[in-house]
């Protein structure tokens, strides 16, 4: 492929699923994530986005993305407010790609443009968004509420055929994880394939539930070795 884009799916504190996926990608495949020409997000996938599009280099981008999965939605303000470097808008246009929920009418928005760090900053925070769990309010953007990109389209740019899709849960997604045996059921959630079967019921709740201190290094690890032996067995 000549062009090609990444787009991350929104999976809240599962996230860490992507870590491991980048470290093992940014190892073999570096020029995979590098060589992007756009790379999307939405909710959570939308920070891991962001972090790579803004160039956070790989140890600070580890911390980085911990911090915010271990943080509820005003904390995650304060450490991209701390972490984002000054020129992150000018790094993101054109090649961050982040989904939104418009509460009005339910439709999705992506936004790829943006005029300032503070713009950016508030994209991000409406794609995170999700309705009671993160408040009853949600943020604006060009004075206009938005909510959860993943609630209608948690895959961005996921309909074009030179798209990566990464989500952590077994299911049709480039980049996934894979369950010893076949299954014909499944669901789409936000245009994410997700089969029916016990692995993923424990993601999706887990989704939900913030890690204990040690659960993201150790997720981290496990899912960088998974990811690798699907790479490797690809190559």
């Amino acid at each position: 492929l000549k062009h090609w884009n990444i787009s991350f799916a929104g999976c809240g504190f599962r996230s860490i699923y992507h870590l491991g996926a980048l470290s093992c990608i940014l190892e073999r495949v570096p020029r995979l994530v590098h060589g992007a020409s756009k790379i999307c997000g939405a909710s959570s996938g939308c920070l891991v986005a962001a972090a790579l599009t803004v160039g956070i280099p790989m140890g600070e981008f580890i911390v980085f993305v911990k911090l915010l999965l271990l943080c509820l939605l005003r904390a995650v303000q304060d450490i991209l407010l701390e972490k984002l470097p000054a020129d992150a808008h000018l790094r993101a246009s054109g090649k961050l790609c982040v989904s939104l929920t418009r509460l009005s009418d339910r439709q999705n928005v992506l936004v790829s443009e943006f005029d300032s760090r503070e713009e950016l900053i508030q994209a991000l925070l409406c794609s995170c968004f999700f309705p009671v769990y993160c408040g009853f309010i949600p943020p604006s953007y060009h004075g206009v509420h938005y909510m959860d990109g993943a609630l209608s389209n948690n895959l961005p740019l996921f309909e074009q055929r030179n798209t990566i899709t990464v989500a952590p849960f077994s299911g049709e997604s480039d980049i996934c994880p894979r369950e010893g045996t076949f299954n014909f059921f499944e669901v789409h959630y936000g245009n994410v394939s997700i089969q029916v079967n016990t692995g993923n019921v424990h993601r999706i709740c887990t989704s939900f539930l913030p890690p204990g201190p040690e659960s993201p290094s150790r997720r981290c690890r496990m899912d960088k070795t998974l990811v690798g032996k699907m790479v490797g067995g690809r190559a």
